[in-house]
């Protein structure tokens, strides 16, 4: 199809189930967004903890054995492992930073 063609008009049936899908992905992107937000509440109380025993920010092995399991549930859940792990390396990398943050203000 060219640029000089006219798109196709397209049924009402179809435009109503695209409206219904997006809308469940706009509910499932809002989850998305507060699931995180309670999840970095949780990981910042982890940061005051791990500041005041003089704890590392990161535990290379603890990130490890979520990583393995979130490729498990990933792959019962018939996503790409691959990017769940990729998903989770970008969330644990951030709460790093935060318990550096942390920790620099508790010296």
């Amino acid at each position: 199809m060219s640029d000089s063609t006219p798109p196709r008009p397209v049924d009402d049936s179809v435009l109503a189930d695209l409206t219904r899908l997006r809308e469940s992905i706009d509910n499932i992107n809002a989850a998305v967004v507060y699931m995180l937000a309670e999840r970095f509440k949780c990981t910042q109380q982890v940061g005051v903890l791990k500041a005041e025993h003089k704890l590392p920010p990161a535990d290379p092995a603890r990130e490890a054995r979520q990583i393995a399991r979130l490729r498990e549930l990933a792959e019962s859940a018939k996503l790409d492992p691959a990017f769940a792990e990729k998903l989770l390396n970008f969330i644990i990398a951030e709460v790093i930073r935060h318990h550096e943050t942390i920790a620099d203000g508790a010296r």
